[in-house]
């Protein structure tokens, strides 16, 4: 097999992996807050946001390590071993207990961090300049996948529920930890992206008394949206960027303006109130009357802006630290676990309507950092090209 077949191979592999393992994953993150919400009892006292906040403060100082593990033990069992701790922590849903559910929080914080340092330095590993974008773009496009079928379950079981009760919570976790226990050779390791899109949003959907009985099925619908649009900017700017037809910077500005106009239609579609309360639906009401049209519009925006965002920052990494992959990943991974962290733990008590300004001036902040990077890396090139002529 030619040596440029065998790395798309590996590349292939790699996204299969996460497909498999997010299958569970993001179905668990998606839903957490709300079966969390619908347990009711004395004996679990655990949050949804704070687990989440947990994982991602674990995984910012784990990123420190992390670089230096990878070396030592290899991308691929670095992989493995982050498998055992992801499906760990989706087992704990089938008997919630509340040290537990914490507990799995800090070694899949640990885990993490093992996971997307090695799963970075293998990407680039098995990549060159000119394929670092389609690579990125395919891997990604596999990776997002994953939010198609086990959000398609969700939708099926919980259409119609007005309450999660145990029951239904162990179905939904045996059937998410299926997927992850049969996907844990070193190729195939397990990933984790929470962001607003899967870890509040769908909340906000579930919580949205104007939408009835419908309410938690849309959960599962939203989630599936939201996989479709990072399936569509996953592959096609990764072939777009390919051939050279869109920049970078193009393609970064083009996600923040569809992430703006998602926040927006957010705003007035969903009530303020929704990521707070608790035991109850929301009280308030929003600017528009709530439409699940516009709900899912936002769902498939805010997919496709993300993967627009990732897709390119994977790519400008890749292509400035080729020789120093493991670093630099570790450091980007450091970076936003920080502010994950954060946004999971005032989820629960803000407003939507400051989440979404809060997330506002961050993209268009992060956004000028990428074309201020974007630039100086092209400056180096063509200082280098002259050195050279």
């Amino acid at each position: 097999i030619p040596m440029a077949d065998t790395r798309t191979f590996n590349v292939v592999i790699l996204g299969v992996g996460f497909l498999f393992i997010f299958t569970a994953f993001t179905t668990c993150g998606n839903v957490e807050q709300t079966v969390v919400k619908s347990l009711g009892n004395d004996t679990f006292a655990g949050s949804g946001y704070h687990s989440l906040g947990i994982i991602y403060g674990v995984f910012s100082f784990a990123n420190l390590l992390a670089p230096t593990v990878v070396t030592v033990l290899g991308p691929k069992m670095s992989m493995f071993l982050s498998g055992l701790l992801y499906s760990g922590y989706i087992a704990v849903f089938i008997v919630p207990s509340t040290w537990s559910f914490y507990f799995t929080s800090v070694l899949i914080g640990v885990g993490a961090a093992m996971l997307w340092t090695a799963q970075g330095h293998f990407l680039v590993e098995n990549s060159e300049a000119s394929t670092i974008n389609r690579n990125t773009g395919m891997f990604w496009a596999l990776l997002q996948c994953s939010m198609l079928f086990g959000n398609l379950y969700i939708y099926f079981d919980w259409n119609g529920r007005t309450e999660i009760s145990g029951r239904v919570s162990f179905r939904v976790s045996t059937k998410a930890f299926w997927p992850a226990a049969t996907t844990w050779p070193p190729l195939c390791p397990p990933g984790l992206e929470l962001s607003f899109y899967s870890g509040v949003y769908g909340t906000c959907i579930g919580a949205t008394a104007q939408f009835g009985e419908a309410a938690k099925g849309l959960i599962g619908i939203s989630g599936i949206v939201v996989g479709i649009g990072e399936i569509v900017g996953g592959g096609f700017f990764g072939l777009l960027c390919k051939n050279n037809r869109f920049r970078r910077t193009s393609v970064v500005f083009l996600a923040m303006v569809v992430h703006f106009v998602a926040f927006y239609l957010i705003f007035l579609n969903i009530p303020d109130d929704a990521p707070v309360v608790f035991q109850t639906n929301t009280q308030k009401t929003p600017y528009l009357t709530p439409s699940v049209s516009i709900a899912l519009l936002c769902s498939f925006l805010l997919g496709l802006g993300d993967s627009c965002f990732n897709t390119q920052l994977y790519s400008v990494l890749g292509c400035v630290y080729a020789e120093h992959s493991t670093p630099a990943f570790a450091i980007f991974k450091f970076i936003q676990s920080v502010f994950a962290a954060v946004a999971f733990f005032y989820s629960g008590y803000v407003l939507l309507m400051w989440q979404l300004l809060l997330m506002i001036i961050l993209g268009f902040t992060g956004t000028l950092c990428f074309f201020v990077v974007e630039r100086m890396q092209n400056f180096s090139k063509n200082n280098l090209a002259s050195f050279i002529s």
